[in-house]
């Protein structure tokens, strides 16, 4: 009886363990799932920045926080309290007990689950769950786009959806939904702002964007947002383009003094009942109308422009004319006309001496252009008989210098035969004369002796005057005296044989 009460004792000391590691278990598990139900969402934008903000349980303010993604293992801890990254930094207000981790450089591959930890010694960590979206930092897919005119008004019409009746409203110029809010040029909260004002018609769920004396500057992307308590902003996007000042045409004309000038301004078809007007200064804003009496006449016969005639025009009509035909100015219903008036002498003599000027111009082109051919002419006829006679002279001069050199072959034969047949003679003869070439040389070396003065007289005498004057030209060369013995001593030899 005893040893069975013991065994039930333990057992039932067994049990209340069981029940108490149970117990112990489940409560940690609910522990941790609540913790993890306290879901943590963080929105961003590419490039940006995005704080983290983890509250914690008082008790804990002096263990250590950290920041990993999941799953959270040692390898995934990105960055612990009391240290500071580029990318990430942390800081922990123990007052408030909250745990702030700013990650600066936003990725769109960084839009994941984080945790948000509390390391506790021998014990399991505590964490909280956070997701992260980052988004691009541009909007939109759609964009209105509109229009107005410099120094007009244009009003930006941006719809929203009911739940954000009370929320705040704003417009931003460019496109980056990061910084919109902090760079509006006006909000809900402050409805007008210099040329920019906003009305917002809660039943209709538009909130509009009147801005004023518009210029060219004013052109670009603009943003409608609307915040929220949580997540990203609503945007909208408008492109604005702002044209300048321009008209139907732009003219310039010209007048003379006491003459009269008309002007024609073309109107839309719809516009043909309106009332039209014309008015002179440099500026539209400030031109003065004119009234239609007087030397201003004006004429609708045709249903595209009308006319405007100013007849006896002075010198002070010159300037800048403007016709439209609507009462409001608007971009392309009016025309520009730029009126210069001379006096009625200055410009008939400037045109009379351009008239002038082409008319002797052109008389005079075919006369000079008959001279410039007669020079031509004289030209071309004189160098070509320059060249003729270049080209004789050239002919002339080689046929003498042939005729000069047969002549001198001739002669080198000649006195070859005569010397051998002299040379022969003496031999023959046995006279006191030298044979050969001595006896050549004492004739040449004694000229006056009378032997061979006779035989050079009889050779004068035989030889005729041409051949006498050819061979006297032969003095130039030097050789008058040698070639005159030669031919004699030929003579010689015939009158011996």
């Amino acid at each position: 009886m005893t040893s069975s009460s013991n065994f039930f004792v333990v057992l039932s000391n067994t049990k209340m363990w069981s029940f108490l590691i149970v117990s112990f278990i489940l409560s940690a598990a609910v522990c941790c799932v609540s913790r993890a139900a306290a879901l943590i969402r963080v929105f961003g934008y590419e490039g940006g920045n995005v704080n983290v903000s983890c509250p914690y349980d008082e008790g804990y303010e002096s263990n250590e926080k950290y920041l990993c993604n999941d799953p959270c293992g040692n390898d995934n801890v990105l960055t612990r309290s009391q240290k500071h990254q580029n990318k990430y930094s942390t800081y922990d207000d123990k007052t408030s007990r909250i745990f702030t981790v700013t990650i600066s450089g936003l990725h769109l591959d960084e839009t994941q689950t984080y945790w948000c930890g509390v390391n506790i010694k021998a014990r399991i960590d505590l964490f909280t769950e956070v997701k992260l979206e980052v988004r691009e930092d541009r909007c939109c897919n759609n964009v209105n786009k509109i229009q107005s005119i410099e120094e007009g008004s244009v009003t930006i019409s941006c719809p929203y959806d009911s739940q954000s009746v009370d929320k705040l409203k704003f417009l931003c110029r460019g496109n980056r939904p990061s910084t919109c809010l902090q760079q509006a040029v006006i909000t809900s909260s402050n409805t007008q702002n210099g040329r920019f004002r906003l009305s917002d018609d809660r039943k209709s769920t538009i909130f509009t964007v009147t801005i004023s004396s518009l210029t060219l500057e004013d052109s670009g992307s603009y943003l409608c947002g609307v915040q929220r308590n949580s997540g990203f902003d609503d945007f909208s996007a408008v492109e604005l383009e702002v044209k300048e000042w321009c008209c139907v045409e732009s003219k310039n004309m010209s007048g003379i003094v006491g003459r009269a000038v008309t002007f024609q301004c073309p109107y839309p078809h719809h516009h043909r009942n309106n009332m039209m007007f014309l008015c002179k200064g440099d500026q539209r804003s400030n031109c003065t109308y004119m009234t239609y009496h007087g030397r201003f006449t004006l004429h609708n016969d045709n249903e595209t422009f009308f006319s405007v005639v100013i007849t006896k025009l002075e010198a002070e009509d010159s300037g800048t004319y403007w016709c439209r035909s609507d009462s409001e100015w608007s971009v392309g219903n009016y025309t520009q006309f730029h009126l210069t008036v001379e006096e009625a002498e200055q410009r008939g003599v400037s045109e009379e001496f351009i008239i002038e000027a082409a008319y002797w111009l052109f008389a005079a082109l075919p006369v000079l252009l008959l001279i410039l051919i007669i020079i031509l002419v004289k030209v071309c006829k004189t160098k070509r008989r320059q060249l003729k006679a270049a080209v004789d002279m050239n002919t002339i001069k080689l046929e003498a210098v042939d005729a000069q050199d047969v002549t001198s072959e001739e002669d080198m034969y000649k006195n070859q035969n005569v010397a051998a047949m002299f040379s022969q003679q003496k031999r023959m003869q046995g006279t006191h004369f030298l044979s050969g070439d001595a006896e050549e040389d004492k004739l040449y070396e004694n000229p006056d002796d009378p032997p061979v003065r006779s035989q050079r007289r009889a050779c004068k005498e035989q030889r005729s005057v041409h051949i006498c004057e050819d061979y006297e030209d032969e003095a130039q060369y030097g050789n008058i005296s040698t070639t005159e013995d030669i031919y004699c001593n030929e003579f010689f030899s015939k009158t011996q044989r």
